[in-house]
């Protein structure tokens, strides 16, 4: 043991058991309890700590500054802790935000573990990978995720299997909610309560959720679940400690001893630095995890560090997204939160092949936002075929604000993105972050699959809007600016001819070195990933925590 176990922070430099790349739900998870366990523990995190003082959300000029200062895409923010993507291939834009707690500050607070057929794609549809465990191996993991979450929720979901109840009691669903659910029971579908990460009592150094419906550019309540407020607490309380501003550009490896060695890292004054480790976890998502890897090639390995597979950077995947938005007569008050889901629905999730496609989407019904969320939706105009250009200027614009404030209700749509090899990450030749280190660049298509999914959905989702009485229905398919979930580009699997890292998130390579987020994802259900990314995150470290001797004997 070292330093953490008195209680105390490693001091700067010294050799740490453990360095986490990465303060984000996974290397949030990891750092918590790692630290708890007795572990020295340092993170480095590119970005900083987050002031909530600055999110716009409870400011006038909430829905301006979102499309810019506060964009999910970083190539559209650019702030100095981003680093720039090159997208000129690729048919989704990735989001994501640098800081601790990663892309929890700006996320939507939807809490939807994935389902027992999404661990079992292989044996029950022919295609993709099966997860090497079971749904039923990760509820205990999820369960106590959802403690520390505080997840509101009601208990019961017939589309899951029975289990523990929700720390909190559910959010109201509202009048937005109730209008979606009145098509779905007309037409006899599915609905439940959403269900989310924002509890609706104190808790866990929480706020209840305030309802303001601001949810994804930070919440200046203190309510939305980010990993900030409810791990590091924790975390810096047993000895961990986080260095912020720091940009990761290699992990270094010893070649005789085939161990990595810790990180080298430029610090926030641009300064060369090494932090030493006895193992190294990669928590810096899907496309940030294999940009590292592959930024880190050498004499053993030179298509990328832990790459004898060939598979880091491979079968990208990014969740296409469509939404349907219906208008109504009543007044749905459609700018109350929370943003996360109102109710969700399963009704179309498992394969059907009838349909034209295989595995299936999940539903949330959200509220539409404030003036400009009538008009637009995460940065992208929702028109119809046929919509008239002309509705984005002068008095058509305000008269389509009139209709559409406070009477919308958008459903969204996650499908399922199978996993393709042709989907990948690469190093871009010539772009590079404001350190120089090269720039991720990617190449991805929306497969027909996902397209005919989206499509089927799409009509469906029409269906329930009019059954609930919509006067005017808006479609928007394959939004660009959706590139929340990044997932699936170093696999874990049980053939290291096949897979990046095993079930425990441990490299088939090189024995001291880890991934622990959603790039280790075989596949990525039809469902918004956090519950699963840091449920996974927590099996992995506790299976770590009571395997230590055998880890540090490797």
């Amino acid at each position: 043991m070292t330093a953490a176990t008195n209680g105390t922070m490693p001091r700067h430099g010294e050799e740490v058991d453990v360095c986490v790349i990465g303060a984000g739900p996974s290397g949030s998870v990891a750092a918590r309890y790692l630290a708890g366990a007795g572990f020295s523990v340092v993170t480095l995190e590119q970005g900083d700590w987050p002031d909530a003082a600055e999110f716009p959300g409870d400011k006038p000029e909430f829905e301006l500054v979102a499309q810019k200062q506060w964009h999910p895409n970083p190539n559209v923010r650019d702030r100095e802790r981003d680093y720039p993507i090159n997208t000129d291939d690729s048919a989704i834009n990735p989001l994501m935000y640098a800081a601790v707690g990663g892309s929890t500050t700006l996320y939507a607070g939807h809490w939807t573990p994935f389902m027992p057929s999404d661990f079992r794609v292989r044996t029950l549809d022919g295609v993709a990978d099966d997860w090497p465990f079971t749904y039923e191996d990760l509820l205990p993991n999820l369960e106590e995720m959802e403690r520390v979450v505080g997840v509101s929720g009601l208990p019961g979901n017939p589309a899951y299997p029975l289990r523990r109840a929700f720390p909190t009691p559910p959010l109201p669903i509202g009048k937005c909610g109730m209008k979606a659910a009145e098509g779905m029971d007309k037409l006899g579908w599915h609905w439940w309560p959403g269900t989310n990460a924002m509890p609706s009592v104190p808790y866990n150094g929480l706020n209840p959720c305030a309802r303001r419906g601001t949810c994804m550019t930070g919440c200046p309540e203190g309510a939305k679940s980010t990993a900030n407020i409810t791990l590091w607490p924790h975390a810096l309380k047993d000895g961990a400690r986080i260095i912020v501003g720091a940009r990761v550009r290699e992990i270094t490896y010893d070649e005789v001893r085939n161990r990595v060695t810790g990180a080298t890292y430029i610090d926030r004054n641009g300064r060369e630095r090494h932090q030493k480790a006895r193992t190294v976890i990669l928590c810096g998502n899907g496309i940030g995890t294999p940009r590292l890897l592959l930024l880190s090639a050498c004499s053993a390995f030179p298509d990328g560090l832990a790459n004898s597979s060939g598979l880091v950077g491979k079968r990208l995947m990014m969740h296409p997204f469509s939404a349907v938005m219906g208008v109504f007569e009543e007044d749905l008050e459609s700018w109350r939160g929370p943003f996360g889901h109102l109710i969700e629905s399963n009704q179309f999730y498992e394969t059907d092949e009838k349909r034209g496609f295989l595995r299936g989407a999940k539903w949330g019904a959200m509220p539409a936002g404030g003036p400009l969320g009538a008009t637009s939706f995460v940065g992208s105009k929702i028109f119809d075929e046929g919509g008239r250009v002309e509705d984005s200027w002068g008095t058509n614009l305000h008269d389509l604000v009139d209709r559409r404030f406070r009477h919308s209700m958008v459903w969204g749509i996650i499908g399922e993105d199978l996993p393709e090899e042709s989907n990948h990450v690469m190093l871009d030749p010539d772009l590079t972050d404001s350190d120089g280190i090269p720039a991720p660049k990617l190449d991805y298509t929306v497969s027909e699959n996902s397209s005919n999914m989206l499509k089927f959905h799409v009509d469906r989702l029409l269906e329930a809007s009019l059954a609930a009485g919509a006067i005017e229905t808006v479609v928007v398919h394959q939004v660009p600016d959706t590139g929340w979930h990044l997932l699936g580009t170093a696999r874990m699997g049980d053939d290291p001819r096949t897979s990046v890292v095993d079930e425990w998130g441990r490299s088939h390579d090189v024995p001291n070195l880890f991934v622990f987020d959603a790039s280790s994802f075989p596949t990525s259900g039809g469902v918004n990933p956090t519950a699963t990314i840091m449920s996974v995150s927590h099996r992995q470290t506790m299976h770590m925590v009571s395997e230590r001797r055998n880890v540090e004997a490797a």
